[in-house]
């Protein structure tokens, strides 16, 4: 197993960097999988097309909790989290960073159903980011308890796990398979939050593959059975204590280190293929998109909503003005190279006669909320404009940038840099508005940079 790794691991490095595009298909696949296989083997009923609709397009679709949503959505600032902080290998794992992930991904205290010690029914509130109150053995299938270390053993074992796992990799003496395996084995069996453990334990396995540089491991929920089962099997070798768990060995959890070892097999095969610029589809991923298909098939059979003054005024509020604010923020560096740097705003209207009337974009509830004229909008616009140069070897230069929203009956669109199309009720995430943003800081500094030569 080792062996097999190491050899496709030379040759997933041999391949880097990948193309932008290979790349960029690739990290989309790694991510919907992990998010919704870590949340739905927790219980989490987003199907995965509702997933990918909420973390790619930014929308919902479908009857849940609105925890569950929120849930997924933070699940993906998490694996954020650790892909940044792996990034710098000179930085220890800290029990604070461990605490802030369970936060993060918990987004707020709740409340679910418990039992008391004597097997009584009871309420318990769910603390985010905290070291847990009360014991949270479980019960097995033949009806034993399973215990985890207790809450006064919790903050001593944390301590001494990450202690332990920064020294393990200076001495540098264990694969980063082996790491990963056992750092999620002796987490688990620590168990030191109230709720979010499982998902802890599989950002903790991938933070530490990205800090070797391998591609990530998704444990599917369809393998959910088998991944439990592998853990009881080490628990059995290893003893039920939770001082023998939190001490166990390599020898001791090799069930669980191939297991985890198949995985990363599986996701440096894929790595490869897409390296390769090869097609990454698996078995199930032509079953996922004929769903993802017949939702979109669905959702375009439906009327779609039309143009009103709220959904008007919605586009003002969450496209329009924060549009116009991030783009003249952005923009205020170019003021040392013009003298005249200006903003303005205005919208048209629509019948015989049509009209303009002129508004400020970086004021709020001035005339671009006049309900009088909403109805016949047909447009909004603003511009920023730069021009004049302090220097004479950009005398002929002048930078213009023109956002127009164009209200249609049942959608509307974002004329920028790239034509963007939204239903009523849909509206761009910030990492479209970003996305925006460095389109135009990119054709400003073009622009100069021609103008220089």
């Amino acid at each position: 197993m080792l062996d097999r790794i190491s050899q496709l691991y030379t040759e997933w490095k041999s391949l880097q960097p990948l193309k932008p595009e290979d790349q960029r298909r690739l990290d989309e696949k790694f991510r919907l999988e992990f998010n919704y296989n870590s949340n739905h083997i927790e219980g989490n009923t987003l199907t995965y097309g509702q997933t990918k609709l909420l973390l790619i397009f930014g929308t919902t679709e479908g009857v849940h909790e609105l925890r569950e949503y929120e849930e997924m959505k933070a699940h993906d600032v998490a694996l954020k989290m650790i892909i940044e902080e792996a990034q710098d290998k000179e930085r220890p794992l800290t029990e604070n960073f461990i605490r802030t992930l369970n936060e993060t991904i918990l987004v707020r205290p709740f409340w679910k159903d418990a039992q008391t010690p004597d097997g009584q029914s009871t309420r318990m509130e769910v603390k985010v980011g905290e070291y847990k109150s009360r014991p949270n053995h479980v019960r097995t299938a033949t009806d034993d308890i399973f215990h985890y270390a207790s809450v006064e053993e919790t903050p001593v074992m944390m301590k001494d796990l990450v202690n332990w796992y920064n020294a393990e990799i200076i001495k540098a003496e264990l694969t980063p398979l082996e790491i990963a395996s056992l750092l999620h084995y002796r987490y688990i069996r620590i168990h030191p939050f109230e709720d979010g453990n499982g998902r802890v334990a599989r950002l903790l396995v991938n933070y530490v593959l990205f800090r070797y540089e391998y591609p990530m491991v998704i444990i599917q929920t369809k393998d959910k059975n088998n991944y439990l089962r592998t853990l009881n099997r080490c628990d059995v070798e290893v003893g039920l204590e939770p001082s023998q768990g939190v001490n166990a060995s390599i020898g001791k959890i090799q069930p669980f280190i191939e297991y985890i070892g198949e995985q990363l097999v599986h996701s440096l095969d894929i790595s490869i293929k897409a390296g390769k610029g090869e097609s990454i589809e698996e078995e199930d991923d032509f079953e996922k998109q004929l769903t993802l298909l017949q939702r979109k098939l669905k959702r375009s059979e439906i009327e779609r909503p039309s143009f009103n003054k709220e959904y008007y005024k919605e586009i003002m509020e969450q496209v329009y003005y924060p549009l116009a604010e991030k783009i003249n923020e952005s923009l205020i560096l170019i003021n040392k190279f013009f003298r005249k740097n200006e903003i303005f705003g205005g919208f048209s209207l629509k019948g015989d006669n049509g009209g303009y009337l002129r508004i400020n974009p970086l004021v709020r509830d001035n005339d671009g909320y006049n309900s009088d004229h909403i109805n016949s909008v047909s447009e909004v616009f603003f511009q920023y404009n730069s021009s004049n140069s302090l220097n004479p070897k950009l005398e002929n230069l002048s930078i213009e940038i023109k956002v127009k929203i164009t209200f249609k009956v049942d959608e509307y669109l974002i004329d920028c840099i790239s034509s963007r199309k939204y239903n009523y009720g849909q509206y761009p995430t910030l990492e479209d508005l970003d996305g925006i943003i460095g389109q135009y800081k990119q054709e400003v500094l073009n622009k100069l940079d021609n103008a220089i030569k």
